[in-house]
């Protein structure tokens, strides 16, 4: 029949899927009926590492604070790509050995820039 073929190959993960799923909402299910529910004031107030909160939980952040929070991730995801280069650098040859110059050289552009701009990235 067409459109009932169902690889058996997939039953399995199908299968464990399922399992997966029932238990994540039977854990969410247990957890509303067995819970405590007596609120009071010191459960209702936001967490803020234990210290009572101060003024308006809306406080507007400086562009700067997202810029450097974007360039961190850059940065971080170069390392990523670096770390399991170096492991296998005598295998890859050098085609690898001068993608990765390039790629260094970019980020090390993309670090002077910043810098002619006023944006504190760490490496001075």
């Amino acid at each position: 029949m067409p459109g009932t073929y169902l690889p058996s190959e997939y039953l399995p993960v199908l299968i464990f899927i399922l399992i997966a799923a029932a238990f994540g909402l039977g854990a969410l299910l247990l957890g509303m009926i067995f819970r405590p529910k007596k609120p009071y004031y010191e459960k209702l107030m936001p967490y803020e590492s234990g210290i009572t909160p101060k003024g308006e939980p809306r406080y507007r952040f400086s562009i700067r604070f997202y810029i450097i929070a974007m360039l961190f991730v850059v940065f971080d995801v170069e390392a990523i790509f670096i770390y399991p280069w170096a492991v296998v650098f005598d295998k890859i040859g050098l085609y690898a050995f001068i993608e990765m110059v390039i790629f260094i050289i970019i980020l090390r552009r993309l670090h002077i820039r910043l810098e002619e701009r006023g944006v504190p990235v760490g490496l001075k």
